[in-house]
């Protein structure tokens, strides 16, 4: 063998080497290293108090993640004001009863919910690189129904809010929220052509409907797909903040390049984080969760950890 030949070998099980390290770092470790991110955001009226949002999303629970439970049931020493849940937190047909002793802690907390696909249907086997090929698509055989008519009680007795489709109106430490959200936009179920009627019927039913007086309500728009059509829709109808997630902060990021994949039209500049949204001449803030689960068929994360994000809404200045 020629010494070309013994160095070209050497960079091959080097390389070998490297990726079955990143691997194993990322199946074993980082998708397991929950953290939490803390974001504060101006857009409550001058003078208001500051409200704690907690944002979960993609927890794709199954049974046996007791760590993940555990974490989750931790998360209410934050003591949040809000909770905001952007789908996706079944992993497994069996999880309901793993998602609602993770949950819990928060009851009597008031938040809203909307469902991604994967709080209908469970996963179903597949080549995990056929993520970063774009998008993914449905598959009808495949399919595994979920128990959501479960989870949803079991929400809605924490005192959740149900924002698939709907518009609801609450009052949190003396700010008035109006919540709108929609129903996945990566099944296309989102039904944009209903949100302006849901909102202005809102927005006639609420108890400061006639009170002049009082301080202006903030708009909150809430979807777990954040497709561009959802989030141009939300910003028309004066949304101040959108919360989402499914992207997964990209699942996969590489040092240096970033995320991938968004798994939808998301630029992907926009897969995690929180950043501005602007439609036309008007923007919104856009808080995107990186997620806390992954499929169990794809149990990977690199150079992306699971997260929960906490976001302080605060009083702007003018």
């Amino acid at each position: 063998m020629t010494r070309t030949s013994r160095a070209a070998l050497g960079v091959l099980a080097a390389g070998a080497a490297a990726g079955a390290a990143a691997a194993a770092w990322g199946t074993l470790v980082e998708r397991r290293r929950f953290g939490i991110r803390w974001e504060t955001v101006p857009v409550l009226p001058p003078g208001s108090r500051d409200v704690t949002v907690l944002h979960l999303s993609d927890i794709h629970m199954a049974p046996w993640q007791s760590d993940k439970q555990q974490w989750l049931r931790d998360l209410s020493l934050v003591e949040p004001d809000f909770i905001v849940n952007t789908g996706d937190n079944l992993g497994h047909e069996t999880a309901n009863a793993a998602i609602e002793y993770a949950l819990e802690p928060f009851r009597g907390v008031p938040g809203a919910f909307v469902y991604g696909s994967n709080d209908f249907y469970g996963p179903s086997p597949r080549n995990p690189l056929r993520y970063f090929s774009g998008p993914s698509a449905v598959h009808q055989k495949a399919q595994v129904d979920l128990d959501v008519e479960r989870q949803t009680a079991f929400f809605e007795s924490l005192g959740w809010l149900d924002l698939n489709d709907h518009a609801r109106a609450i009052e949190v430490r003396g700010s008035r929220f109006e919540l709108f959200g929609t129903s996945d936009a990566h099944r296309d179920w989102d039904r944009l052509d209903l949100l302006p009627t849901n909102v202005d019927e809102m927005r006639g039913e609420v108890p400061w409907s006639e009170d002049e007086d009082g301080p202006a309500p903030v708009s909150i728009g809430v979807t777990h797909a954040p497709y561009r059509r959802v989030l141009d829709a939300f910003v028309t109808q004066g949304a101040d903040i959108v919360f989402a997630g499914h992207t997964h902060g990209g699942q996969v990021q590489v040092p240096g390049v970033g995320a991938l994949v968004t798994n939808c039209d998301l630029p992907r500049e926009y897969v995690s984080g929180l950043h501005r949204w602007q439609n036309k001449t008007h923007w919104s803030w856009l808080e995107v969760s990186a997620g806390l689960g992954t499929s169990i068929y794809a149990p990977v994360r690199f150079s992306c950890r699971p997260e929960a994000v906490v976001v302080t809404l605060t009083a702007r200045t003018v």
